[in-house]
């Protein structure tokens, strides 16, 4: 039951995730969620994520920030890291994944999602198909909606590491797919 809410990958950061590797295994879009998966909540974009982006596109990825937040927001930090976005995403809804990969060229197969939250970003990104990376939150100041929902997201986390265990022999490592 709780399997819908389950990242395929669940990492302590963005930064570290092995973008090339992925890259070889023929993923070509990634859509990330901003705050506190590439920043603290409501900060601008600093040093090291304009230098992922810049390593991102060298490699050849197509970026889309999916956001739900509001517009001034999403374009202070896209501006600054040169990526395209879409604002209000009404995630967990899979309909603006959708449109990202569209605009992207890319589709469900070759598309990653990266994302700190697991009942917005995780789950909209297992509802429209895509593989979903989770990461632990950058810093712990969060909005008060968001620190209540991190309560759920504990006991979906005490499932995924249950169900990871479980199965590890048979993928032959953490991921989920």
């Amino acid at each position: 039951m709780l399997q819908r809410f389950y990242p395929d990958e669940y990492l302590d950061s963005t930064y570290e995730i092995d973008f090339e590797k992925k890259y070889r295994q023929g993923y070509r879009g990634i859509l990330f969620d901003i705050d506190n998966t590439l920043v603290p909540h409501g900060l601008p974009a600093d040093e090291r994520a304009v230098a992922l982006f810049q390593r991102l596109k060298k490699i050849g990825y197509q970026v889309t920030m999916l956001s739900n937040n509001k517009e001034p927001r999403v374009k202070m930090f896209c501006d600054a890291v040169e990526a395209p976005y879409i604002y209000k995403a009404g995630k967990p809804n899979p309909g603006k994944y959708r449109e990202a990969m569209k605009n992207m060229g890319t589709d469900e197969q070759n598309t990653l999602f990266v994302g700190d939250q697991i009942f917005t970003d995780v789950w909209g990104a297992n509802k429209a198909g895509i593989y979903s990376i989770l990461v632990k939150p950058i810093h712990p100041k969060e909005e008060i909606q968001i620190v209540l929902k991190r309560y759920l997201e504990k006991i979906v986390l005490i499932g995924y590491h249950r169900y990871v265990r479980k199965n590890r022999n048979r993928w032959g490592n953490d991921s989920c797919r």
